[in-house]
């Protein structure tokens, strides 16, 4: 069983400011390895908020060990949420129409010339190469928004990523609980299977529409993910703060260890797994990180 566990991001300002990184780890190249030297994984977060860039691909990979792995999170259009025109390249942004382009609301992929869109995924894909290239490229995170419920439009378009990204893993996580409600749950992970499309496993905050129940399945034999959100119900679905607060969680050991026997059995299913803490307040991601290896019997997870 190969299972890698990290964080969902090793540059939150709240973690930097915890401690948690020695005092001579001043620079970014300094950060990234000295959390490298602690975890096998981490998921790249700054790819939602811009495309990223060949350049910034050459340099994680250059300054992480061997083994290392890098899950990507796609970028913002990709996944139905907007974008504000400025986060665009310029190279995009100036094809665009002078109204669309300087207006101050978000954009959606929709809003674009079916040109431009292909542009967009293929810029991703182009950018990711060099962590391909070194071995350090894992899974394509989707984060679908809270709106994309089920839908035969949405099941066409999970189709379409798969298609626009056909020789990357993509790894799927619903934000509607309508795609694992009753019998959807069963259709739901036959379409990411029929696909070859990695269902994302959350523990999260229940009893909201943007709930996912703890379900635990595999529908690659390559990989299965885990994520996990903390479980701060005052802070989930609340306006007007910070991705931090929000995932202000500290996980205790007995609600991670509720999670080492379905860990357990997604890695006798998938080649790899990997289990990602999103509860990116202080320190609190990377402690959880360590104690789950802890409880895994992970090696050299400190």
């Amino acid at each position: 069983m190969a299972i890698k566990v990290g964080t969902c991001s090793w540059t939150d300002p709240t973690l930097l400011r915890s401690g948690w990184y020695p005092p001579e780890a001043e620079s970014a190249e300094q950060r990234l390895a000295h959390y490298a030297s602690r975890f096998p994984l981490v998921e790249i977060d700054s790819t939602y908020y811009a495309l990223p860039s060949g350049r910034n691909a050459v340099l994680w990979a250059e300054r992480t060990p061997p083994g290392f792995t890098f899950n990507v999170k796609a970028f913002s259009l990709m996944t139905g949420h907007g974008a504000a025109p400025s986060k665009l390249p310029p190279i995009l942004r100036d094809s665009l129409p002078e109204k669309v382009a300087g207006g101050e609301r978000n954009l959606y992929l929709k809003d674009l010339p079916l040109e431009a869109q292909r542009w967009i995924w293929q810029a991703f894909d182009d950018a990711l190469q060099p962590l391909a290239t070194a071995g350090k490229l894992g899974a394509i995170l989707m984060q679908l928004p809270p709106w994309f419920r089920i839908s035969r439009e949405n099941k066409r378009y999970l189709e379409q990523c798969r298609a626009l990204l056909p020789e990357r893993p993509l790894a799927v996580e619903f934000r509607s609980r309508s795609w694992l409600e009753g019998g959807n749950a069963a259709e739901t992970l036959g379409l990411l299977a029929d696909h070859n499309l990695t269902y994302v496993c959350v523990d999260e905050p229940q009893g909201f529409p943007s709930s996912v129940p703890p379900i635990t399945a595999t529908t690659t034999p390559q990989l299965a993910v885990v994520r996990f959100h903390g479980r701060n119900r005052d802070a989930w679905e609340a306006r007007g703060i910070s991705a931090a607060e929000r995932f202000r969680y500290l996980y205790n050991a007995a609600e991670l260890g509720e999670w080492v026997p379905r860990i357990e059995d997604l890695a006798g299913k998938a080649e790899e797994t990997h289990v990602l803490f999103n509860n990116c307040y202080s320190d609190y991601g990377v402690r959880n990180a360590a104690e789950l290896a802890s409880q895994l019997e992970l090696a050299g997870i400190t």
